[in-house]
């Protein structure tokens, strides 16, 4: 593709955003759309909306726009002259069923196609269940285009890697799957791609594409899910977790991840159900089970809440608890499926009062997230650590427990050392049974 190529990134989120910003980097026109005008207006400024320590995308996004090369609307007459359109819009599941909902995903399909020129190549970016690009997006585009997938219109899927807090890091360096069924769709692709990508592209079919992106996630759930088991039977046998966790990771080919109080994002707790959503005659077993584990552990941080705060002499009815962390990962704002959100729930249903902190989360409905640490903690009964943000790591424990009415802290990150935290606090923590 020629350097004056345009290109129509929908959605400014932490897939989008990002995308956008690097093409414009690399000489591209980009035109990023969005529904949320606060976003359309932070991004047309040159300013990132995405708050937690991303490096170089503030930069980025300004000398972007100061090129004139990036553009935030929300109008998709902008897409008229596109010659390529990445869509990486959210594809959440049913809270019961677990089915993909994409409603978002459609209506941006819906109002994209009417503009889509001859020639132009869509790539779906966003995670979907495998067959959503056969049965779901290539009917969209075609019906509203006019055009037909591989004469006169190029489809591929080409799923997303990126990771909060690493966001420019993974997009660049990582190897990208390109998913086309004919060959010009996979050269057009590739083309564009190459424009940033520093990986390795690798070539594959829609299926095995969609099939690859949530095989990968659901991977890296089943090993969490082992990692946070094995910190539920050290906590009952009297064994530290972590110190088994090396032992363990002493033997080739073993690697033990870190268990923790939940598992959240975006991605890891919905992609396993889209990877057997479409399963009908082989049932599985395995990625369930490690969500039904996974899902378990902010339930058991409220029962450590619990057991501290009976050892600090207070019942939990009644009593304040002082939640340190709402994003899912450390050091972002990122709090999308963030345990925290099941923990909070799981509290407020045994009673507790509850004070949610954290440096860089934002309120959400329900959730009242504030910046000030010792207004959180002034007259609390018990401390609950689920996200280990850095400036965790290195509280005052003195100052802690000054302002807090009773002394208990629960680490679920392993962020505090049990042996100092036990000399002033009641202590509990997720795969800590030495007590």
């Amino acid at each position: 593709m020629a350097s004056a190529v345009k290109v129509a990134v929908i959605g400014l989120g932490y897939v989008g955003l990002p995308v956008a910003a690097t093409l414009a980097r690399n000489g591209v026109r980009v035109v990023g759309i969005d529904i949320d005008p606060a976003r359309v207006e932070a991004v047309s400024a040159g300013q990132s909306p995405l708050s937690g320590y991303e490096p170089g995308l503030g930069e980025l996004l300004a000398a972007a726009a100061k090129s004139r090369r990036l553009k935030a609307t929300s109008d998709y007459g902008e897409i008229d002259t596109a010659d390529a359109v990445i869509i990486s819009v959210e594809t959440p599941i049913d809270s019961v069923t677990k089915d993909p909902q994409y409603r978002a995903l459609k209506t941006a399909l819906r109002r994209l196609a009417p503009h889509l020129q001859r020639g132009a190549l869509v790539s779906i970016e966003s995670t979907i269940t495998p067959g959503t690009m056969a049965s779901v997006v290539k009917p969209i585009l075609e019906r509203g285009s006019g055009l037909k997938v591989g004469k006169g219109l190029s489809l591929t899927h080409c799923p997303e890697r990126v990771t909060t807090g690493k966001l420019l890091h993974n997009l660049v360096k990582l190897d990208r799957v390109v998913g086309a069924e004919d060959p010009t769709s996979l050269r057009k692709a590739s083309a564009l791609y190459r424009k940033f990508v520093e990986g390795e592209l690798r070539p594959a079919d829609w299926i095995s594409a969609e099939i690859s992106k949530t095989a990968e996630n659901a991977y890296r759930d089943v090993q969490l899910a082992f990692a946070n088991e094995l910190a539920l039977i050290c906590e009952e046998l009297g064994a530290n977790a972590y110190r088994v966790r090396e032992l363990v990771n002493s033997c080739p080919g073993r690697d033990v991840l870190l268990p923790g109080a939940g598992v959240g994002g975006h991605c890891i707790p919905k992609d396993p159900w889209l990877l057997v959503a479409p399963v009908i005659h082989q049932k599985p077993i395995l990625s369930p089970a490690a969500r039904e584990v996974n899902d378990y552990m902010p339930i058991r941080m409220a029962q450590l809440v619990e057991e501290a705060m009976r050892e600090a002499g207070r019942r939990i009815r009644g009593a304040k608890v002082a939640v340190l962390g709402f994003a899912y990962r450390e050091n972002t704002d990122d709090a999308r499926n963030s345990p925290a959100i099941l923990l909070v729930r799981e509290l407020r249903r045994r009673g507790a009062d509850i004070a949610i902190h954290d440096p860089y989360a934002k309120s959400t409905r329900g959730f009242t997230v504030t910046r000030d640490l010792r207004a959180a903690l002034k007259g609390a009964d018990c401390l609950a650590l689920v996200t280990a943000h850095d400036a965790y790591r290195t509280l005052d424990l003195q100052k802690v427990r000054r302002w807090m009415r009773h002394r208990a802290i629960v680490d679920g990150r392993n962020a505090f050392d049990g042996s100092i935290v036990r000399r002033g606090f009641a202590y509990r923590a997720i795969g800590k049974g030495e007590f």
